[in-house]
């Protein structure tokens, strides 16, 4: 069963890159293109096994599943660093002006460049919003989703895809943080990416600590934010002692759910780990 979903691995160029079928990223000697034939989605499979730490007989993504998936009218984005693969993703059309991306993996400093032909190619279609998860103890994920890309958390998943058995996931709860991402504002800059490093440092009261003793999350005495921590590195974590990570992971989920009840959303990232949770009046 495919249950893989968008991981960002690394930095990000700043380069747009131009909407076409076939995109070149302005980054030296890398090209962006769509891939139909059999043998480029394999390498695209195996590509997506190697980053989640599947065997390639047994990839997140199957060449097949990826092959319907474009006959269906979706789409694989591959990047070729020269003649070696160095990234891709795929998606497809929703309903009503939205798309779906279902995963996308780049090397370092090609995620931002894959992600912009995504937005290019359904934009093309007519898109107005892109929708994805991801795992929301990953920090650096949710710093270029929210911070770099400009999406916006708007639903949190409670393990969602049941027990994982990859190298990256194994031993976890599989929660996920949905983020809706607005093509139409798509390629300025993030509003909130000064604003939650600073509010993040603002030292508001502390209102649950982590499992680690120090503080976890923090709130706004005007009610307009909550602060939320998550570990330095969760895939380390859960590799080496996956007890621990498994209270952080129940931690922040406690937090994070009672925020989107109480009508917040995920709006920041900052460097040193805290999300900024917005309340949607106050975001607006």
């Amino acid at each position: 069963m495919v249950k893989r979903t968008y991981a960002s691995l690394g930095r990000s160029h700043n380069t747009r890159v131009p909407g076409s079928f076939e995109t070149r990223a302005m980054t030296a000697g890398v090209t962006i293109r769509t891939v139909q034939d059999v043998a480029r989605l394999a390498a695209v499979a195996d590509y997506f096994s190697d980053v989640w730490q599947t065997p390639r007989t047994a990839p997140p993504y199957p060449a097949e599943v990826l092959h319907s998936l474009v006959h269906a009218g979706g789409a694989v984005h591959a990047a070729y660093d020269g003649q070696r693969l160095a990234g891709a993703s795929v998606a497809v059309l929703g309903p009503e002006h939205s798309t779906y991306s279902l995963v996308a993996a780049a090397d370092r400093g090609l995620g931002h460049a894959v992600k912009l032909a995504q937005r290019d190619w359904a934009a093309g279609r007519g898109a107005r919003t892109m929708r994805w998860t991801f795992d929301p103890l990953v920090g650096r994920n949710a710093r270029f989703n929210l911070a770099k890309l400009g999406a916006v958390g708007t639903e949190y998943l409670v393990d969602f895809y049941g027990p994982m058995t990859d190298g990256v996931n194994d031993g976890d709860e599989s929660d996920r943080l949905t983020v809706t991402w607005d093509l139409t504002a798509a390629g300025a800059s993030s509003p909130y990416e000064d604003e939650a490093e600073a509010e993040a440092g603002a030292c508001g009261p502390v209102v649950r600590r982590a499992p680690d003793g120090d503080p976890l999350a923090r709130r706004d005495p005007a009610g307009r934010h909550v602060w939320c921590r998550v570990p330095e590195d969760i895939v380390k974590l859960r590799a080496a002692e996956p007890a621990l990570a498994l209270r952080w992971r129940h931690a922040v989920r406690d937090v994070l759910l009672d925020a989107f009840t109480e009508g917040f959303r995920a709006t920041g990232m900052s460097r040193d780990g805290w999300y900024t949770l917005t309340r949607e009046e106050a975001a607006a």
